[in-house]
C-alpha cells in the first residue's frame, strides 16, 4: 500500500503541472480571488457544477470566462432572464416544408463550459430542463435523447442582494451543484491593481488556452486514483452526519436550527472534491486539511436551516463550520 501511495504521489505531481499554468494564465486577468480560481479548477477536476453567488462586480461572470478561454474548449455563456424559453437553452425541432420532415436545430447547451448568468432569473421550466442536462449529462428534444460532449460542466451565478424578477433555485436543482461558492470584496490592495489593470476604455481581454478537454479527461481519471484512507471517509460520512442528527455527535443545540441534513450527494461529492483539491496542491493523497478546507462549500447549500436559525440569524455557514469544529478529527 505504501509503495502504491508514493507510486500514485509521484503521478499526480507530475500530471498536476498544467494546474499552475491555468493559475498563472487567469491571474494575467483577474486579481487576488484566488480562493474562486482554486475552487473553480476543483470544480473543472471533480466533474462537478458549481453556483457563484456575490453581490455585482466581482468579475463572477469574468473569472468564468476567462477559465473556459484558458482551455482549449467550446464555450457558452447564457444570460438567463424571466421570459428565456427551454428551447432557447436546448434546442428545437424545426419543420422543413420541402421534405416534410423536422430536422433538430441545436440550442447553446451543447458546449463544454456552460456559464448559466443569474440563473435565478430564469423560471421554473427553464431550470427543469437544466436539471436534465446537468444530472444526465444529456438532453431530449422531441423523441431523441442527445448525449452531451465531455467535459460537460454549468458554472451559474446569482445575485444575493436583488430578488425582483427572480425565481429562488428549488432545493432539488441547487443539490445538484457540487459546490456553492461566496465571493467575497476583494482586499484594498486587490482592489487598487484592479483598478490600475482594467481602467481604460478599450481593454481587451486575451487568454491564451493552455490545456485541451483531452488533459481535463486524463487529469479526471488520475483525480479517482487519489488514495483517501478509510478513516478519512468515515470522517466525511461523520461531517454528513452530524448535519442530520447533530445531537448523536453532542451538538444538542444545532437541533432545533436544522430542518433538513446533507444528502447522501453530499458525501460524494466532498469524496470527489477533496481528492480534486488534493490533486490541485499536488498530492496524490487526502490529508484531513482537504475535507476542511473544501467542506463549507459542498454543505453551504445542502444544510437547510429552520425558522428558528432563522430567527436567531443563524446561517447554513455558521452550522457547518460549527459541524467541523466539533465532529473529531482522524
Amino acid at each position: 500500500m505504501v509503495h502504491s501511495v508514493e507510486a500514485i504521489n509521484e503521478k499526480v505531481k507530475k500530471e498536476s503541472a498544467f494546474v499552475s499554468r491555468i493559475i498563472e494564465e487567469i491571474e494575467t486577468v483577474i486579481v487576488g480571488q484566488r480562493y474562486l480560481i482554486e475552487r473553480l479548477l476543483v470544480g473543472v477536476l471533480a466533474n462537478g457544477h458549481i453556483l457563484i453567488e456575490g453581490v455585482p462586480g466581482l468579475a463572477k461572470t469574468l473569472s468564468v470566462k476567462v477559465l473556459a478561454q484558458s482551455i482549449d474548449t467550446k464555450f457558452q455563456r447564457l444570460q438567463f432572464t424571466p421570459d428565456l424559453l427551454p428551447a432557447d437553452l436546448l434546442g428545437t425541432l424545426i419543420y422543413n416544408p420541402k421534405d416534410g420532415e423536422f430536422t433538430i436545430k441545436k440550442g447553446p447547451i451543447f458546449a463544454n463550459i456552460i456559464l448559466a448568468d443569474e440563473i435565478n432569473r430564469a423560471p421554473a421550466k427553464v431550470q427543469s430542463a437544466l436539471l436534465e442536462a446537468m444530472q444526465e449529462r444529456q438532453v431530449t428534444i422531441g423523441d431523441t435523447t442527445y448525449k452531451l460532449d465531455e467535459p460537460f460542466m454549468v458554472l451559474a451565478t446569482q445575485n444575493p442582494i436583488e430578488h425582483e424578477g427572480t425565481y429562488p433555485l428549488p432545493e432539488a436543482q441547487v443539490d445538484r451543484f457540487m459546490l456553492k461558492l461566496n465571493v467575497e470584496y476583494p482586499t484594498k490592495e486587490e482592489e487598487y491593481k484592479i483598478m490600475k489593470r482594467m481602467a481604460m476604455t478599450d481593454k481587451k481581454i486575451t487568454v491564451k488556452p493552455v490545456v485541451t478537454p483531452q488533459d481535463i479527461i486524463k487529469a479526471r481519471k488520475i483525480v479517482d486514483e487519489v488514495y483517501i484512507d478509510e478513516r478519512i471517509e468515515r470522517y466525511i460520512i461523520d461531517i454528513v452526519f452530524a448535519t442530520r442528527d447533530p445531537a448523536s455527535y453532542r451538538l444538542n443545540d444545532l437541533k432545533s436550527l436544522i430542518q433538513y441534513g446533507a444528502s447522501p450527494r453530499a458525501s460524494i461529492n466532498l469524496a470527489i472534491a477533496a481528492k480534486a483539491y488534493a490533486f490541485l496542491q499536488g498530492r496524490g493523497y487526502v490529508v484531513p486539511q482537504d475535507v476542511k478546507t473544501i467542506g463549507l462549500d459542498v454543505l453551504r447549500h445542502r444544510v437547510i436551516v429552520s425558522y428558528e436559525a432563522e430567527a436567531e440569524d443563524k446561517t447554513s455557514v455558521d452550522i457547518v463550520k460549527r459541524v467541523f469544529d466539533e465532529v473529531k478529527v482522524p
